[in-house]
């Protein structure tokens, strides 16, 4: 793969042009990276509404019908239901990883194999989520350990 930059003072817009033969899963993850630096979400946190970079989110969790998104230095809420969350983020590296919880893969830190098949994912920010067994293998194969 060749990656040129051109940088020009007199444009006004940024402009990425990809050139290939083909599409390959490799250029669609790319696409989808750059599609996701450029989404935000409305969330809120004490009763004050924010647009929120979705490249900043480490994980998104529901706990009592409720969907809190979190980021390295805050947790926000969303009117959103996982399962929204999840249709409009598992292709910009967002996977599931239990029941309640979605897991931005650029966070992850590290993982464990822990009891009964399950993983332990340790984040950048030191906190550690639980993979269920279900998505132990799947969350393994996207991170290339299996």
């Amino acid at each position: 793969m060749k990656i040129t930059i051109q940088i020009n003072e007199q444009t006004a817009d940024t402009e990425i042009a990809i050139t290939c033969n083909r599409l390959t899963p490799e250029i669609d993850k790319i696409m989808a990276t750059l599609r996701i630096l450029d989404q935000q979400l409305m969330v809120t946190k004490e009763e004050e509404n924010y647009l929120l970079d979705v490249a900043k989110i480490a994980y998104i969790e529901a706990v009592e019908r409720k969907t809190f998104v979190y980021t390295e230095e805050d947790v926000y809420e969303s009117k959103l239901k996982l399962y929204e969350m999840e249709e409009r983020l598992c292709q910009g590296g967002f996977f599931r990883v239990s029941k309640n919880t979605l897991v931005h893969l650029r966070f992850i830190k590290s993982l464990k194999n822990d009891v009964s098949r399950k993983l332990r994912l340790t984040l950048l920010n030191g906190e550690q989520i639980m993979v269920s067994r279900q998505y132990a293998d799947e969350i393994k194969k996207r991170l290339g350990v299996m």
